[in-house]
């Protein structure tokens, strides 16, 4: 069996693989990892869910699991995962649970944990969980069992949180909203107005089984189709739990994670708010984007994939603005984990400080053409050691030059290889990719 424990929190199809008896064991060997060494008093965790419909048998056996051993709990209800990282730092919590799948389809679901102060786990921690799962413990009585209690203004106080960052009105933008039926339905079209914009909102309707379906970051021509139909200025998506922010331009062009870190570090540098002058992203992120930083003066510090990593190079060197090309970005003046509502606010507050549409923005930075392509069913194991795939590598970059690159990533949970090239045209990006994803089916097949 495999680490249980996957890059975000423990995923799977509700009630085949993530079942309620696993939640319950997961919140009690929880509590005895993260509430261990409290003393003269209870323990205290924050539990939020996105809309699944799921989500309530599995906030149940979470909240009844920890509460047999002894944790207070307090129930925040239906809110973004960035939410329930604040609230647990904001409400003094020893530890935070999450249950959500994030951009996934509905049935699928999962937990994630935060530790004090609404910080992500480190691997240690969760395989220090994973391990007490089969070990027996004892449950509280009396009066050492945990009480239950619910937040009702869990969402105002976030909503607070976020506005208090604002470094500028929105006023005079009109701005659409797309919340892929998910957890930030209620607060991320209220964050906007009350911070000035016009909103129209979609996908702000959930029922328990239509999140993500359809809308949202991972279907992006819905918002392109209503910013043009509403003559809006800009569109922002968030997925399911509101930890990722994508945008579309005033003319349905799609301004992808790159191009907002882009342009919130050159925003920031010229505040004199970027710690170190420094971006963290990782590897996958665009080349586009490192030259465009260099030329700003800009340094940028590349991580493995996984918003997890970019945020722990941010704790290490002190800085401020990181995150993914997927939409995972990590404001960590403002927040300890990705964080879409604030993410698209910011941006917004960007255009409206510089008076350009968010397209004369992103010419802060050309993305170059990018290949992927997964090679499946090959030994991933052997990459590293291939010297006929190394050797095909160098050539490659060589032919490339400084203005390209590439990059060989074994798949961390399936036995495939990913290859990417990029090159300062699409056939020449293409071809390159094609002709590595050949040498590794032949070198590792």
């Amino acid at each position: 069996m495999g680490r249980l424990f996957g890059t975000d929190g423990v995923r799977g199809v509700a009630g085949r693989d993530l079942t309620a008896t696993l939640a319950l064991e997961l919140s009690i060997a929880a509590a005895r990892v993260l509430a261990a060494g409290i003393e003269g008093r209870r323990p205290k965790a924050v539990v939020g869910r996105d809309p699944r419909a799921s989500g309530e048998f599995l906030e149940a056996a979470v909240v009844a699991g920890l509460a047999s051993t002894g944790v207070d709990v307090v129930r925040v209800g239906v809110l973004p995962t960035p939410a329930v990282a604040y609230l647990t730092g904001e409400l003094g919590a020893d530890f935070g649970v999450m249950l959500s799948a994030s951009h996934n389809p509905a049935p699928d679901n999962g937990i994630k944990f935060f530790a004090r102060g609404g910080h992500k786990l480190e691997d240690s921690l969760e395989d220090e969980i994973e391990g007490l799962l089969d070990v027996p413990s004892t449950p509280a009585v009396g009066r050492a069992v945990g009480r239950v209690t619910d937040a009702d203004d869990g969402a105002e106080r976030y909503i607070g949180h976020v506005l208090a960052s604002a470094p500028h009105s929105l006023a005079g933008l009109k701005v659409v909203v797309d919340c892929a039926h998910g957890a930030s339905s209620l607060v991320a079209p209220e964050v906007l107005r009350r911070a000035g914009a016009e909103v129209v909102a979609i996908g702000d309707a959930p029922d328990g089984h239509n999140i993500n379906e359809g809308c949202g970051s991972t279907h992006l021509e819905v918002l392109q189709e209503a910013v043009r139909l509403h003559g809006a200025d800009a569109g922002i998506a968030n997925d399911g739990d509101a930890d990722r922010c994508l945008a579309v331009d005033a003319g349905g062009e799609v301004v992808d994670g790159d191009h907002i870190l882009a342009i919130l570090a050159s925003e920031a540098k010229e505040a004199g708010r970027l710690a170190g002058d420094t971006l963290v992203v990782t590897v996958m992120s665009n080349l586009g984007l490192k030259l465009a930083m260099e030329r700003e003066g800009i340094t940028v510090a590349e991580t493995a994939v996984g918003d997890r990593y970019v945020l722990e190079e941010m704790r290490r060197g002190g800085f401020s603005l990181g995150g993914e090309q997927s939409g995972h970005v990590i404001l960590l003046d403002h927040a300890t984990t990705g964080d879409g509502v604030l993410t698209g606010l910011h941006l917004l507050a960007a255009m409206a400080h510089r008076g350009q549409g968010l397209a004369e923005l992103a010419k802060v930075m050309t993305r170059l053409p990018q290949v992927l392509i997964n090679v499946p069913d090959v030994d991933k194991a052997r990459a590293g050691d291939s010297r006929e795939l190394w050797d095909a590598v160098r050539e490659a970059e060589k032919e490339l030059g400084e203005t390209g690159r590439v990059l060989i990533r074994p798949s961390g949970t399936e036995p495939k290889v990913r290859v990417m090239v990029e090159a300062p045209e699409q056939a020449q990006a293409t071809a390159v990719a094609e002709r590595l994803a050949g040498v590794v089916r032949s070198a590792l097949g």
